[in-house]
């Protein structure tokens, strides 16, 4: 469900801003706008962007090897992280760039009502794309905040979706602060302030992202109470005394390892011990299924036998 989720919440994105894009780079010819140029390159960035969420998708499909035995499920979060990377040089830095640069030179607007007019339907197509995203992530959101879910969530294209949309919508706001204002005004400075503004609402947004993928690239193990759950369902035995202790580390968005060191009632014979393990994976898969790969090693509980 969260893959599936997450591919039409990409491709939503990918349709809304394939098409403001084109709408915004003809704003920009019409009205010489730098908000709108702005802009146009931010949804440019976002289109490129996922493209690269759908590129990684079919990637972590591919089947393991023997380079690679846990399979390719990171690719994910790798591309994922370059999304992050090019929506700070795309979006923020160009913005920021173009920001100071009509600071320096300021150039008035032409046919302004145009580039109001493709705003306003660019926040519509927008909208849309970001209820999209709302509602597929729902389900994976639970209880949680929206925030929460952004830091802890191990699929990683729906908050890239999510942040992205959002961080669209309201540099589209800006945008049309900004050439509203120097329509009223008359003054194109304020086009420029909300060309920066954009781009550094942009780079928020981006650094964010980098943190969250950077986190889910190099390994995240299972959150505090999935934890709990799986030391709970191996420990729900009686030929379990305890988990001594345990490592959970995610491969891919729906694929977890978790190795721990058990300890098993003392003179159980091989059969039973192999008897044990087995029930025990299964009680940990039952209860969380991302819990694909399980390794677990018996001992005797040392505590007991010293006493």
């Amino acid at each position: 469900m969260s893959a599936n989720g997450g591919t039409r919440a990409i491709i939503a994105a990918l349709l809304a801003n394939a098409g403001i894009a084109v709408a915004k780079f003809i704003g920009f010819l019409v009205t010489g706008s730098s908000s709108m140029l702005a802009e146009a390159v931010h949804s440019v960035a976002d289109t490129s962007n996922q493209g690269l969420l759908l590129l990684g998708g079919k990637r972590a499909k591919r089947a393991a090897t023997v380079e690679h035995p846990f399979g390719y499920g990171r690719d994910r979060y790798f591309y994922s992280f370059i999304v992050a990377l090019l929506l700070f040089t795309l979006g923020s830095v160009f913005a920021i760039y173009e920001g100071i640069h009509k600071l320096q030179h300021p150039e008035g607007l032409t046919t302004p009502l145009v580039a109001v007019l493709i705003l306003v339907v660019a926040i519509g197509l927008e909208g849309f794309s970001f209820r999209t995203a709302i509602h597929e992530s729902r389900p994976l959101k639970g209880a949680s905040t929206w925030w929460g879910f952004i830091r802890q969530s191990k699929v990683p294209e729906l908050p890239v979706v999510l942040l992205e949309d959002f961080g669209a919508l309201i540099g589209l706001v800006l945008a049309l602060f900004g050439v509203g204002l120097t329509v009223l005004t008359g003054d194109p400075v304020w086009d420029s302030i909300g060309t920066l503004c954009i781009g550094t609402l942009l780079g928020v947004i981006a650094i964010i992202l980098i943190v969250e993928m950077k986190s889910l690239l190099i390994g995240e193990g299972a959150v505090a109470p999935v934890l709990s759950t799986i030391v709970e369902r191996l420990e729900s035995s009686d030929e379990v005394v305890r988990v001594i202790h345990i490592r959970t580390q995610y491969l891919g968005p729906e694929e977890m390892l978790v190795a721990a060191k058990i300890a098993l009632v003392p003179g159980m014979a091989v059969e039973g011990v192999a008897t044990a393990i087995d029930a025990a994976e299964a009680r940990v898969r039952e209860s969380v299924p991302d819990a694909r790969v399980i390794y677990l090693e018996p001992d005797l509980d040392r505590s007991v036998v010293a006493g």
